[in-house]
């Protein structure tokens, strides 16, 4: 990936995650929603965003309906706030990493145990 991918993913990132908290209005983002990442393609016609909350399963699925429902807003806010030629159209997907973490510690914590025995 390009340094200039990488800057690009951190400043949208940071551009998102204060627009959430700052100007979002919909009330299915009422928990405390993470921006945990920004992959932006190589062209800079996309961008998927990788979100993070503890919650549960239907609050996950109406937390990426409400970010899908706000993509047009975020985009437009980027467009003001960000000095590029193009934006990237944005796409909200689940960051799942934190529950794969936790799984592969208690995998590993059994076979530890096991050992021990």
């Amino acid at each position: 990936m390009s340094h200039r991918i990488e800057r690009v993913n951190h400043l949208i990132r940071a551009e998102i995650s204060e627009l959430i908290q700052r100007e979002v209005k919909d009330p299915r983002l009422n928990s405390l929603v993470s921006i945990t990442d920004v992959e932006t393609s190589q062209d800079m016609k996309h961008a998927r965003v990788f979100v993070s909350c503890i919650c549960s399963e239907e609050e996950r699925q109406n937390i990426l309906k409400a970010l899908t429902a706000a993509a047009g807003f975020l985009h437009r806010e980027l467009t003001k706030s960000l000095r590029m030629r193009i934006i990237p159209d944005l796409s909200f997907h689940w960051d799942d990493s934190m529950e794969r973490a936790d799984h592969i510690t208690q995998l590993l914590d059994r076979v530890n145990s096991e050992r021990q025995e």
